[in-house]
């Protein structure tokens, strides 16, 4: 039988003892804290993640809506410990660097030379249509058509900045084979649309950006902005059904389709996806008299969807 000196044996207790007293190594000890920092402060993570956004963010509006467009709700929110987007965004936004930022580039209502040049552009088409078609030129339905085109669904983004080429075509197919179907007269009436659709595009931004100001949360965001896409939509409606009366061209065929462009607008104007706006204005294609009706009803049911989103109005 083997006898261990008692010297020599130490207790397991004894060990744990000594080792609880010369604490962990250093590159464990550097580890810990570390890692406990990091799960005491999990909005450092996200703002890691999200560095471009938040530095480039004109106010912390602009990090809501970037977050949302990324998958962040108010539910998500709750695990970085804030009531909702806005507020995380605000904390966000307080935790960056950023360049100072001028008050017009805060000014929600566009101004100055730009926007008279978006107003001067709308009234070409109806300008060209009418003058065209007065003097009797065979080239009139055509060309106020592609004008049209242009006009309405001009500027485009889409989804990730990319220009929407497809759309921008196959909205002036749309103009150019109903002018065909119908006549010039059709023309002159959608041209005369443009402007009341440029003034509704404008007016929808800039309510929508201030609603985006007011809200707290992206469900409040939402309820209040349908009401005035439906209101904006309601109104343009009634002014394209006036155009087409000055224009002397029926009100089923002209109304629809001024609709489309318009909803076109909007949705490529805040960067919606491609692929409903190119189905609906395939669709409209179609030569049947409830083809432009249905592509205009299934795209404002996907734009009450697109555009109450916070990320669809943030500044591009």
């Amino acid at each position: 039988m083997t006898t261990v000196d008692p010297e020599i044996a130490t207790p397991p207790n004894a060990v744990g003892a000594e080792c609880a007293e010369a604490g962990p190594a250093p590159g464990e000890a550097a580890a810990r804290p570390a890692r406990r920092r990091a799960a005491g402060d999990p909005v450092k993570t996200l703002l890691h993640r999200h560095r471009e956004l938040c530095e480039r963010a004109v106010d912390p509006l602009e990090i809501a809506a970037g977050l949302e467009a990324h998958g962040i709700t108010d539910r998500t929110a709750a695990r970085f410990r804030h009531r909702d987007v806005f507020s995380l965004a605000e904390e966000l936004y307080a935790r960056s660097s950023h360049e100072e930022v001028s008050a017009a580039a805060r000014t929600v209502v566009p101004a100055g030379p730009a926007a008279f040049r978006g107003f001067g552009y709308a009234l070409l088409p109806a300008a060209l249509a009418c003058a065209a078609a007065a003097a009797g030129q065979s080239w009139a339905g055509a060309a106020a058509a592609v004008a049209v085109a242009a006009a309405l669904v001009w500027p485009g983004r889409a989804a990730g900045g990319r220009f929407p080429y497809a759309a921008h075509l196959l909205a002036a197919a749309v103009a150019g084979w109903a002018v065909h179907r119908h006549g010039t007269a059709l023309a002159v009436g959608l041209a005369l649309a443009v402007v009341p659709g440029h003034l509704a595009a404008v007016a929808f931004a800039a309510g929508a950006r201030a609603r985006l100001d007011g809200s707290r949360a992206l469900e409040e965001f939402a309820d209040r902005v349908r009401p005035l896409l439906v209101g904006v939509v309601a109104l343009f409606t009634a002014a394209a059904a006036g155009a087409a009366v000055l224009a002397g061209t029926p009100l089923p065929v002209a109304v629809p389709l001024a609709l489309l462009f318009l909803l076109t607008r909007l949705l490529l104007r805040h960067g919606a996806h491609r692929a409903p706006v190119g189905a609906a204005l395939a669709l409209a294609l179609v030569p049947s008299p409830a083809a432009v009706l249905a592509a205009a009803a299934g795209l404002l049911v996907h734009a009450v969807l697109a555009l109450s989103r916070a990320s669809a109005h943030a500044r591009p």
